[in-house]
């Protein structure tokens, strides 16, 4: 599967987005908006995911955050890995009890 590689930067998808923002009101529709934009920077597909999660992360938008899904993939992480040693810990102290009681049976 290949990784989508991000043609534009940062910065140049911030004033897009601003851009769209701030003309939106002119355009009288957003995707007017966002197709008007897209032509100015040279951009094939229209800019509306970098709207979509701009307004995400400044909270106008229902969604989870960036760094608020981030935090969670970490949170996630980290309870499967304390799941996994947790049971080793629960195979080796059974191991380690049979070990005991055989050896206290001889």
């Amino acid at each position: 599967m290949r990784k989508a590689t991000n043609k534009f930067s940062s910065e140049v998808r911030e004033r897009a987005v601003r851009l769209v923002l701030d003309n939106e009101g002119q355009h009288g529709l957003r995707s007017q908006a966002i197709m008007s934009i897209s032509a100015k920077i040279g951009c094939a597909q229209p800019p509306n995911a970098w709207v979509k999660k701009a307004e995400t992360e400044s909270g106008k938008r229902a969604g989870v955050a960036t760094d608020m899904a981030e935090n969670k993939k970490a949170l996630e992480r980290e309870n499967r890995e304390l799941g996994q040693a947790n049971a080793i810990l629960r195979k080796a102290s059974t191991y380690f009890a049979m070990a005991e009681l055989d050896r206290r049976s001889k």
